[in-house]
This record gives structure tokens, sequence and C-alpha cells, in this order.
């Protein structure tokens, strides 16, 4: 599926590498996706691993999230990405990056990058929020 939203990246702001700066939305339905934490099924217990494999999880959950009510990926139009720990995840970009590119493709909203002092559980690493426009 071919997004509608048209992606800007003006000239005078820095070069966006894994994000856009700017994404108008084609109008359509907005759909806010709560936040989504590497939990297992009972919502409480945190999925062992690491930071990539956190991202992996909270990543897999957006899609899912998504899909439920009749989007794609390349419907998302913002993220935040809300880590624990700023030095880990640019220790991971790469494997990140990978992980991005698997579930949503080469789509880049408009996102930013949060460190916080801790999510809800000690040992979550990272959580996302995000919004959606699915196109009429």
């Amino acid at each position: 599926m071919t997004t509608l939203h048209r992606i800007v990246n003006p000239d005078s702001l820095p070069k966006p590498v894994g994000f856009s700066h700017v994404m108008v939305a084609s109008p359509g339905r907005t759909v806010y996706l709560g936040g989504q934490a590497a939990l297992e099924a009972d919502g409480f217990t945190v999925m062992p691993g690491g930071l990539v494999e956190q991202f992996d999880r909270s990543l897999s959950y957006i899609v899912q999230a998504l899909e439920a009510v009749g989007g794609s990926p390349e419907d998302l139009v913002s993220m935040q990405v809300f880590i624990t720990d700023a030095a880990d995840y640019r220790a991971n970009l790469r494997n990140i990056g990978k992980i991005w590119q698997a579930r949503i493709g080469r789509h880049y909203p408009a996102m930013t990058l949060l460190q916080v002092s801790g999510l809800l559980y000690p040992e979550l690493l990272v959580e996302l929020l995000a919004t959606a426009v699915i196109p009429d």
C-alpha cells in the first residue's frame, strides 16, 4: 500500500536519519495508538531481553494495534520513542534500524526520541506511542 501522506524534509533543517521532519496527513480516520511496551500477554510481566528485543516487541504491538483497526504501517504519521538509556539506544542503532525496516519498511513518520528516568516497570527499556491517519 502506498501512503497518501506527504513527507516534507526542508533543506534548511538537518538531514533526517530514520525519521521525517514533517508529515502532512491526508484526510482520513485519525488513530491514536496507546503506549506499547514489551509486556507479556498478562500485561504485567516484562519480556526478557535487552533494548533491541524490547523495541522489536513494542513495534510489533504498534503494527498489530494499527492492523486491528484496518490500518497499515504506512499510515503512521507520528511516533514518540521513550527510552531509559540514550547511550544504549545509540549503541544499538543498526539493529534497531533493521527491526524498523523489517516491520515498517522505509516509511519514516515524524518522530521524537525521549530519554526518561523510568517507565512503568523498572525492567522496561522502551515504550512507543504513535498516531496514524488511515486515508479515506
